[in-house]
């Protein structure tokens, strides 16, 4: 096309629209966001009302609330057929037009004979429609306009949720679509997948038959919506939502329009009657219980507590229509899956289809249903099996998608299983199988990954952004130099060695396995046999994001190992724990001043321990959706990783020296600032500009939005720290303020504790956080070096672990996986 996309106008400021203008604010790109102008007042008051609304958003469609300014508020006036106002000239300048208006095609129409009068002939238009079809909406355009037009599904929240289905036809220009996928993917770190002009594209046909087919077996079987999804969520690699719980999200109205788009469009599908909508959805729609945004659905939130101080959930009877408190089903299928999806989910699913009793049933029941409705799909919906798949983990956050979980499952028994109880096999499957290819998806030999393709009958390599670097790939192609039970060293090309965390079922904790084989790593470095490290995580076969913490979870490292710590302290060994402590300080001082630059790469949880190892490098290469913190006080305890170190040194290390010799230099608010952080649960960065505004990312640390990418754009930040001629940086010093400092910031902690914001004991905790980071007992105002901090860390995190609260902090959260206040 010869031109970049720049600027955007998102026609239409709904909860659709707000949520692209905020992501393309979130990856710095500037918006026109247009909505109808009010007969009086401000003309724009409806965009800036939604403006701001979206800053308020929950969960954030921002990374910060700055970003909004990036969105510009605008109007059009399309009452009475005048397609002009005062802003419509503005739409020439923007590269990319998207109508997100509302689902009607005649609305949608006008509003791109508003576009076709003002765009630039130049610019990009497409609609955000979830299954109006490609061809009505365009019939009516200019031949400039319909040749760069195409449909651009994003999914809700936008911020969130990864897929971005794109629609083209035989009138779109391939150059045209190519500029769309390449920013969405590079730009806004969407997955694109390509879908066919059919009804509900590809994720919402599949994902709605999955929900007509719950539906019909529910009502055979009598389970209630809570047994349902007790079913499908994290026992089988979904959301812990379940089906009814993401039906609230999604709002019933939506759903309902969706099912019926299919009912009454695809006239010729053989499971047609599975979309038409149950009489019970109907009257939730007709008596406004639609979810969510109506704040009573398939469930219904009160302000009411129980015992343990928990709010209160209503679930629906379908039958009454009444309300009750949510039951919680034990089924004996579900309950040995899920302690198994634990540690493998792929084993869980086979637990939870292979029971006896209704959960396994139903489970079973509609898994058969939906692989043989989703094989029929292909190539109507999609031209192969892996846009679908990817459209369902992008999507609807499902673990692995259709045929990924058919060959966990086993392809030759499932239809063996499903034949016998008399279904019809998709024949394509069938085919395959006769052909000596027993899974969806393979290795050739040169350890590319293949799909099956039923159109030509052959495997094919899986295609994808040339970005994206899997470790299971180099795995596959032997460029595996040496692994332990929880890391592992990898030849990532070009000299740059690759050490990944590889303990996802506990959230890759840090412990002697991984520090051993980090070390190694870094004596390879030290010797001259690479040029640089990346150090990152990839909890799943296909890259390292996943929606949900757990097994395949979203955690890059959520700290040290608790266990080991808890039972070293109760045992007394306090030697042992200071030597461990020291090894670990020792370790990622190593790292940080290493002659040869280490990239680290982390994602997701990033807390306690985790954070320290990614802030004590070279560089860091992060995603948008990074959860960093240093949270050691939540179990009693300091970071002494060098976590207290580090944070000096980003708020103090480039404060020069004149300054900090001045009269008036007070270090003080800085120290509060991170002890602050450190006690309170908003010290948790919530997206990578929050971590960079608590400087847990330095402003020049990098950020992918394409999760798949980071490695690749890790292992290339670094091979550019290579050719600039990097040199280590040198150990900084802190003025720091001494026993006279504290007394402020022990006064402010002693107030907390009055108002009832903190225990006494996280009194204790902050107190002696502050005697770390005030340098311990120095003259007033003196000069520490590094290696003081990491001294008072250790003695001041051995010391924590022998009160008696911190150990039973420690012990409550491995019994329960919560924080526990006393």
């Amino acid at each position: 096309m010869g031109f970049e996309i720049k600027r955007v106008a998102v026609l239409g400021a709904g909860v659709m629209g707000q949520g692209i203008a905020a992501h393309l604010a979130n990856a710095g790109i500037p918006s026109l966001l247009f909505d109808l102008t009010t007969k009086e007042g401000d003309p724009r008051a409806v965009a800036r009302a939604a403006i701001k609304n979206a800053t308020k958003l929950k969960p954030a469609a921002f990374f910060t609330s700055q970003a909004s300014k990036l969105i510009t508020p605008c109007h059009f006036d399309m009452i009475g057929g005048d397609h002009d106002s005062d802003d419509s000239k503005l739409l020439a300048s923007c590269d990319w037009i998207i109508e997100v208006v509302v689902e009607r095609l005649d609305i949608k129409r006008s509003t791109f004979k508003w576009v076709a009068d003002h765009r630039s002939e130049t610019s990009l238009v497409s609609s955000n429609t979830s299954g109006i079809s490609l061809a009505d909406m365009a019939a009516e355009m200019p031949e400039g306009m319909k040749k760069n037009f195409s449909i651009t599904h994003f999914f809700n929240p936008v911020r969130y949720m990864r897929l971005l289905e794109i629609v083209s036809n035989e009138d779109s220009d391939p150059a045209a679509v190519k500029v769309l996928a390449d920013f969405v993917e590079n730009k806004m770190g969407k997955g694109v997948v390509y879908a066919k002009d059919t009804p509900n594209f590809i994720g919402n046909r599949i994902g709605t038959f999955g929900i007509g087919s719950v539906a019909r077996h529910m009502d055979r079987l009598g389970l209630t919506i809570e047994e349902v999804d007790s079913v499908f969520g994290p026992a089988m690699g979904r959301p812990k939502l379940g089906v009814f719980g993401l039906g609230d999200l999604v709002g019933l109205d939506t759903l309902t329009h969706v099912l019926r788009n299919v009912y009454d469009n695809a006239t010729e599908d053989e499971r047609r009657e599975d979309f038409n909508p149950p009489a019970w959805l109907l009257k939730m729609v007709e008596e406004g219980a639609v979810g969510n945004k109506a704040r009573k659905g398939f469930y219904q939130r009160t302000k009411q507590k129980d015992a343990k101080g928990r709010r209160i959930t209503l679930a629906r009877n379908l039958e009454t229509g009444e309300y009750a408190p949510k039951a919680f089903p034990k089924f004996d299928s579900v309950k040995k899956a899920k302690a198994k999806a634990k540690t493998n989910v792929a084993a869980a699913t086979k637990i939870l289809l292979a029971g006896d009793d209704k959960g396994s049933e139903i489970a079973w029941a509609v898994t058969a249903d939906s692989l043989i409705y989703t094989a029929n799909r292909v190539p109507e919906i999609a031209d192969d099996i892996v846009n679908v798949d990817r459209a369902m983990r992008w999507g609807f956050n499902w673990d692995t998608g259709p045929f990924e979980g058919w060959d966990q499952l086993g392809v030759a028994e499932t239809v063996a299983r499903m034949e016998a109880e008399g279904r019809t096999v998709t024949p394509w499957v069938k085919d395959m199988l006769a052909a000596g290819r027993e899974s969806f998806y393979g290795r050739n030999d040169a350890g590319a990954r293949t799909y099956w393709d039923p159109t030509s009958g052959a495997a094919k390599v899986v295609a994808g952004n040339a970005s994206w670097l899997y470790f299971s790939d180099l795995r596959a192609q032997n460029k595996l130099v040496e692994k332990n039970a929880d890391a592992e060293l990898l030849d990532l090309g070009d000299g740059v060695l690759g050490l990944s965390l590889t303990n996802p079922s506990e959230m890759n904790a840090l412990n002697e396995n991984l520090f051993g084989m980090y070390d190694k790593g870094i004596n390879a470095l030290e010797e001259g046999k690479w040029e640089a490290m990346v150090v990152s995580a990839q909890n799943h076969e296909r890259g390292h994001f996943r929606p949900s913490v757990g097994p395949n979870g979203n955690a890059f490292c959520a700290g040290a190992n608790l266990m080991m710590v808890g039972m070293m302290a109760m045992q007394g060994q306090w030697d042992a724990l200071e030597a461990t402590i020291k090894g670990m300080q020792d370790l990622l001082k190593r790292a940080q001043y290493c002659s040869r630059p280490i990239v680290t790469a982390p994602f997701g949880l990033t807390l306690g321990g985790g954070l320290e190892l990614a802030m004590q490098s070279a560089a860091c290469q992060t995603t948008g959706e990074v959860y960093m913190g240093l949270v050691e006080a939540g179990m009693g305890l300091l970071p002494a990783g060098g976590g207290c170190k580090e944070m000096l040194r980003r708020y103090l290390g480039p404060v020069p020296r004149p300054v900090a010799n001045a009269f008036n230099y007070d270090p003080n608010a800085y120290v509060q600032t991170i002890i602050m952080n450190m006690l309170s649960p908003e010290g948790v960065s919530t997206s990578s500009e929050i971590a960079r505004e608590k400087r847990y990312i330095r402003q020049t640390d990098r950020v992918s939005l394409d999760a798949d990418s980071m490695v690749s754009d890790a292992k290339r930040l670094a091979l550019g720290l290579v050719a600039g001629g990097y040199e280590a940086p040198t150990p900084a010093q802190f003025k720091l303020p001494g026993p006279s400092g504290r007394s402020a910031i022990e006064l402010q902690l002693y107030q907390f504790q009055q108002g009832g914001f903190a225990s006494e004991h996280d009194a204790k905790v902050g107190k002696k956080i502050a005697h770390v980071l005030t340098g311990g007992d120095i003259p007033s105002n003196s000069w520490v070096d590094e290696q003081d901090i990491l001294d008072l860390e250790r003695e001041g995190f051995v010391s924590l672990c022998g009160e008696p609260k911190t150990q039973e902090r420690v012990m409550k959260f491995m019994q329960t996986g919560k924080l526990h206040r006393n």
